[in-house]
């Protein structure tokens, strides 16, 4: 049987083989071609039943003259017999057969069931994805068709071609027929699932020919293939037909009889050539390129963002950009709600809540430390759940996720000590800052400063998520290795020492204090004062300074490993993630259960690391947030006044910070915005770059007045959040890859993201469950999870692999390797350069040298 690929009964009669290329004898081709140019030929058949197909096909030879009554009727018998199909059986019913039958497989002591007719023809089926018409007429299917599991596999809108070839001893010649009705007809049992039939192929010969068998496979083979079906359907004369097969062997590989085995079985590839490119290929430019072919060279002109696309294009109007980016999302805003009833949403809600959680707590933590807690976790808090939850709601492009990000820390930082300097108040002046930030991106989105996006190129795309991902691993192995100062790890401790080891609670330093102050003022002690013995056992180390006592022992310091444990569920719950977002395309368990467990990969891998850390009961470092909604300093209030403990001039002097920060954040949006929107991401519902760049200028101004931390698109995060929705077609034939088919493009799971960041201050209780090693291990597989999807990854590979190791791609087939090693190097040292500039002060610029 044929769906995309080729699948045969093996030999134990079981079960059906893995699918696998069809590689055909060249000769099996041609002799096809015969046949259809001397055999029987019926275009747009009416027929409603198999039996009137075969009635119609036995009526006539032309040029070769009726056949014999006796013969019509032996055929006709012959071809209407009862097909038997290999079941696909489950486990459980492999398993109850084989304990239930006396014998398995086909030995001497086994009945073997035969068709009543020893000379009976072999049949193929083969089904072609093809828009179904809407009027076919009914047919009942019969229950084992109803009972098939395969069904699950055929793509909706599937067709049946039927094959029937084989060898017939009352027959003198070869007898052959191809049949295509005019309507798709359900034909009963002859397939192995009910489906409407449209093409029939019929062979059938005396014993001395051995080639139909090979022959079927031939015509099996070309009603798979999409460009001859298209060829067999719009077909009105025998030689469109055979028009269609010397087309077919234009294209033909022949592999050498001497150089493969032809028994082996050429596993699928992962990818195919679309038809489109395949009639675009003009064969003398094919073989002008001896390394290479055109399918290949396509890769090179598509750029990866939309370079071309209207949403860049300027007006010439005042905003003009951003009323055609409110135009293009306005009507999509309906199914952004709708769209998002999946439980694939859910999965991701939960993902990147967390991711954002760990984020918030971090980013608020070092702004605490940078401006004396103005800023802190409780105001990053507050502030991604605002920002974030406006901008899902309003912007062009709501799969992005909104965080604060390094070199907006730079520059609180310098602004602050710059504030502390000059004896100026901190917060108003920030908040100056941010009104003009806000007034010169809304100039620039009125002048559709977002079209030089354009000129963005792949090296500028890669150079910057490159250095995001690289920040997200080296913060989450640098929050690792700073737990040893927290938590030291225990170098001396040797096991053999163990019975030396003690730590009592001394409490005689207190009663001494007590009786020197008794004798200073003279007071002679009570005689019911009895010195207490030096040492208590029983009291645990806090209630021994409670009572002002210390601890005495050469085991005091001793903690238990909880580095250890914490590197272990870090490295436990990375490579968890990995492991399981892999799982999609595992060998293991039904399709259903292995999406469901990539959907929720993430969740899982938290959820075990923190039943091995529960279970454990050490004291590992536990997520900790705001459990109250107050300012972290108590000298500032929610509301930030313009006036009063700032000069007047201070107003106009923060135009000049403000334009490096305006450019700090469209450089910081808008790269970010062009990663998300690029066209390997098949986003059907378009970009508005205007928009989102509108909605960062306001929300500039809510989050200044409020004393809040500024926001800006998070490149990491958006690209976890794009992947976690990424959809797939539902059914794949054998051997057929599941078809990537774009983005889950909705707000609600940037809504419920931000809505439960708002709500986090009452979750508490339960979030101090979740350790930190283990949302450090999310954010270290987000980190190389957005690595990984550039190319640059690739092609640091290449620098380390023999050229004969190097895998087949695109670039390599037209680009000298040196050139690409080239590109490569100056991409590394850019990188370096811009790593080296952001771990100084000059960090603030670091979006410009992009």
């Amino acid at each position: 049987r044929w769906i995309k690929f080729e699948e045969k009964v093996e030999d134990g009669g079981e079960h059906w083989s893995a699918p696998h290329v069809p590689a055909l004898p060249l000769h099996s081709l041609f002799q096809l071609k015969t046949c259809l140019q001397k055999g029987k030929m019926l275009l747009d058949l009416d027929a409603t039943s198999f039996k009137e197909i075969i009635d119609k096909a036995l009526s006539g030879q032309p040029e070769e003259g009726e056949l014999q009554p006796a013969l019509k009727e032996r055929l006709a018998a012959l071809l209407l017999l009862q097909p038997q199909h290999q079941p696909t059986k489950s486990l459980l019913q492999l398993l109850a057969e084989l304990g239930l039958s006396p014998c398995q497989g086909r030995k001497h002591g086994c009945p073997i069931r035969h068709p009543p007719a020893a000379s009976s023809p072999g049949h193929y089926c083969i089904l072609n994805v093809q828009p179904r018409h809407p009027e076919y007429p009914a047919a009942a299917s019969l229950s084992f068709q109803l009972r098939n599991r395969f069904k699950k596999k055929v793509p909706p809108g599937a067709e049946a071609a039927h094959v029937a070839v084989g060898e017939v001893e009352f027959l003198e010649k070869p007898f052959a027929a191809f049949i295509r009705l005019r309507r798709g007809v359900s034909l009963g049992s002859l397939a192995e699932v009910s489906l409407p039939s449209r093409f029939l192929f019929i062979l059938l010969g005396p014993p001395r020919v051995k080639a139909y068998h090979e022959v079927g496979r031939a015509m099996a083979t070309l009603l798979t293939d999409e460009l001859f079906q298209r060829v067999a359907r719009q077909a009105e004369h025998r030689e469109d037909l055979i028009t269609g097969i010397e087309a077919f062997l234009d294209e033909v590989t022949v592999l050498p009889p001497g150089k493969w085995d032809p028994s082996a079985r050429i596993p699928p590839p992962s990818c195919l050539p679309s038809p489109r490119r395949r009639t675009a290929v003009d064969l003398r430019d094919q073989q002008s390129h001896g390394n290479g072919d055109m399918t290949a060279a396509g890769d090179r002109v598509s750029p990866g963002h939309p370079c071309s696309g209207e949403e860049l294009e300027r007006t010439g109007r005042l905003f003009g950009g951003l009323l055609r980016d409110i135009r293009r999302k306005a009507p999509w805003y309906g199914s952004d709600f709708s769209d998002a009833l999946h439980p694939q949403c859910l999965s991701a809600v939960l993902y990147i809540y967390l991711a954002t959680v760990t984020n918030a707590i971090t980013f608020g933590g070092m702004l605490g430390d940078a401006t004396a807690n103005m800023q802190g976790v409780l105001e990053s808090f507050v502030g991604t759940a605002f920002a974030g939850f406006v901008f899902c709601l309003f912007s062009g492009q709501p799969l992005t996720i909104l965080s604060s990000t390094g070199p907006v820390l730079v520059f609180e930082r310098l602004l602050f000590s710059f504030s502390q300097d000059h004896s100026l108040d901190y917060l108003e002046f920030r908040l100056w800052i941010g009104l003009w930030v806000a007034f010169f991106g809304v100039v620039l989105v009125a002048t559709e400063a977002s079209h030089l996006v354009r000129y963005f190129t792949r090296f500028t795309e890669e150079g910057f998520c490159a250095l995001i991902s690289l920040i997200f691993i080296y913060d989450s192995l640098k929050k690792m290795l700073s737990l040893a100062d927290a938590f030291p790890i225990n170098w001396q401790y040797r096991l053999d020492n163990v019975t030396s080891y003690s730590c009592t609670c001394n409490l005689r330093r207190l009663f001494n204090s007590i009786l020197t102050c008794l004798s200073t003022l003279h007071i002679p002690p009570l005689p019911s004062i009895q010195c207490p013995p030096a040492t208590l056992t029983g009291l645990s180390r806090t209630q021994c300074l409670d009572r002002g006592g210390h601890l005495l022992g050469t085991s005091c310091q001793y903690v238990p490993d909880v580095t250890l444990i914490s590197f272990l569920l870090f490295g436990g719950t990375f490579l968890s993630c990995t492991a399981l977002k892999r799982f999609r395309s595992s060998r293991y368990f039904p399709v259903g259960v292995r999406k469901l467990v990539s959907d929720f990969a993430v969740i899982l891998a938290i959820f075990a690391s923190c039943t091995v850390d529960a279970v454990l009961g050490l004291e590992t470092p536990k997520l900790l947030v705001p459990s109250e909604l107050k300012p972290t300093n108590p000298a500032r209030g929610w509301i930030v006044f313009p006036f009063g403990a700032n000069p007047w001039w201070v107003c106009l002097v923060s135009a000049v910070p403000a334009v490096l920060v305006t450019i700090l954040i469209f450089m910081d949006q808008q790269i970010t915005a062009v990663i998300l929107n690029r066209r390997e991401y098949k986003l059907q519902k378009g970009a508005g770059f205007h928009l989102d760049l509108l909605c960062v200028s306001l929300l500039m101004v809510v989050t200044s007045v409020t004393g809040l931390p500024w926001y800006v698109s998070a490149t990491v995060i958006s690209l976890a959040h794009m992947e976690s929705l990424r959809k797939e077609s539902a059914t794949s034939a054998p051997g057929e890859h599941p078809e990537f088919l774009g983005i889950r493009e909705q707000r609600l799971t940037g809504l419920a993201v931000f809505i439960l960041m708002g709500v986090s201050i009452f979750m508490a209780p339960v979030l101090k469950h979740i350790p930190m090693p283990v949302l450090y291990g999310v954010f270290l597989h987000m980190g190389v999870a957005a690595l990984n999807s550039i190319q640059l990854t690739d092609r640091v590979r290449l620098l380390l692999m023999p050229a004969k190791h190097q895998p087949d791609l695109g670039y390599l087939r037209h680009v000298p390797l040196r050139r690409v090693h080239l590109f490569t190097v100056i991409q590394l040292l850019c990188l370096a350069l811009l790593w080296v500039l952001k771990s100084t002060m000059a960090a603030i610029i670091f979006p410009v040298m992009v």
